[in-house]
């Protein structure tokens, strides 16, 4: 199984708007990335999952719309910056289908970590916004890759 944690694209900042959407430099490195993803990676989710946050869902339905096959995009619990990390390793456990994850710092930070080695406490991934990281169950977890916006500037 793969899992994809995907830290949203750019968001404008709270000054600018309250509800911190994606700002147009967040919306293109997000098209730019999905474009990349499903022209040169095999990737395929059977699920997108979501935060709440407005920059959160933008980035989804980007995503969503480059892959249509995946059989739901929906928002979820437990991604938001702050929540326990342990709540999707454990639902990760139980699932089949490759799944897309779309949040937040450090959450995702934690959450990589923890399945990885299993301790949230300890950063071992960075994630840019836009970043996307896949990772293969194997037994345990591995990092199989990762690419963020920056990487693609530099090609």
């Amino acid at each position: 199984m793969l899992v994809y944690l995907v830290r949203h694209g750019e968001a404008v900042s709270e000054r600018e708007d309250p509800s911190r959407p994606l700002s147009r430099k967040g919306e293109t490195d997000i098209r730019e990335m999905a474009d990349l993803l499903t022209r040169y990676f095999t990737w395929m989710p059977g699920y997108i999952y979501h935060s709440s946050k407005s920059r959160a869902i933008q980035t989804a339905s980007i995503l969503r719309e480059a892959l249509p096959h995946v059989l739901a995009a929906e928002e979820a619990e437990g991604l938001l910056p702050m929540d326990d990390p342990g709540v999707w390793a454990q639902r990760l456990e139980t699932m089949d289908l490759d799944t897309l994850l779309v949040g937040h710092l450090p959450h995702l930070t934690r959450l990589a970590s923890l399945l990885l080695v299993r301790d949230s406490g300890i950063q071992i991934l960075d994630f840019a916004p836009g970043a996307v990281v896949c990772l293969e169950k194997t037994g345990g977890w591995r990092v199989k890759w990762m690419i963020s916006p920056d990487t693609l500037k530099n090609t």
